[in-house]
């Protein structure tokens, strides 16, 4: 009787191990990825909907409101890749959290985008104008690159996007600058003549690239957003599957047809 218990035993052990051991496999056959709202999030859904079984890829996307947690919650392995950011904001979190994320591929570019409810042309921005624009430093210095690629100002020479509010040399309207975190800018276009939106939050507040005055221009642009995993993953097959899916035709006109140029295919 003993004997028999104890092989009971063991063989309800050896099912409770092989359950787990197949709910692990199961889990790890799913890439979490973290991404945006919009347009991030939208491209990831296409793709779990239209494309990924044929790859044989089963993906767990997970919306962050706050990007700024997609890369902390990678580098703890919450997620296993993100999509929300461009290499030079990648570069600038390695390089001051001492991190080794590292990019797969481009994917598409959100061109900032100048917009006001007050104006219907750069030439009608008056005199001592506010603008508000970006706080962080990548698209910070972005959106003042924008405005002196566009003669509202003038920057110290080689500046270029990793300009500041100190290296405007010129400021031929006195235009006065407010810089805020980048997802309150759209509630701002009530209290200041113009804004510098980024193309992800122009979207959700349901701007269009035909509301924007001006738009960056994306060739020769280095803002593309791009898939993103820890140092090593990069070669993983689920990882590599669902680059080769952002990087689709059916992506691309899935891109083009839903966003009318206020999101551009960077492949």
């Amino acid at each position: 009787m003993r004997k028999i218990i104890s092989l009971a035993a063991v063989g309800t052990l050896a099912l409770g191990l092989a359950a787990c051991s197949s709910d692990d496999s199961k889990s790890s056959d799913t890439l979490k990825v973290g991404a945006s709202a919009v347009p991030h999030a939208e491209i990831l859904e296409y793709i779990q909907k239209n494309l990924a079984d044929k790859e044989g890829l089963k993906l767990d996307v997970k919306v962050f409101d706050d990007y700024s947690l997609q890369n902390p919650a990678l580098v703890d392995g919450s997620i296993d890749a993100n999509f929300f950011q461009h290499k030079p904001y990648l570069d600038k979190y390695n390089a001051e959290n001492k991190k080794d994320l590292v990019p797969v591929g481009p994917v598409h570019l959100e061109p900032l985008g100048l917009y006001s409810k007050k104006n219907k042309a750069v030439a009608e921005i008056k005199d001592g104008a506010t603008i508000s624009f970006p706080n962080d430093a990548t698209n910070g210095g972005r959106a003042l690159k924008l405005l002196a690629d566009n003669g509202l100002i003038k920057l110290k020479d080689g500046v270029g996007v990793n300009a500041t509010e100190k290296d405007v040399a010129e400021n031929p309207k006195n235009l006065k600058f407010k810089a805020l975190d980048a997802e309150q800018l759209p509630r701002t276009l009530d209290d200041v003549d113009a804004s510098v939106i980024n193309g992800n939050y122009a979207l959700q507040a349901k701007l269009t690239a035909k509301d924007a005055l001006v738009l960056e221009k994306a060739e020769g642009n280095p803002y593309a957003n791009v898939l993103v995993v820890k140092k090593g993953q990069e070669k993983d097959e689920k990882v590599q599957k669902l680059q080769k899916l952002l990087n689709s035709p059916e992506v691309k006109k899935f891109i083009e047809d839903k966003y009318q140029g206020s999101v551009l295919p960077a492949f």
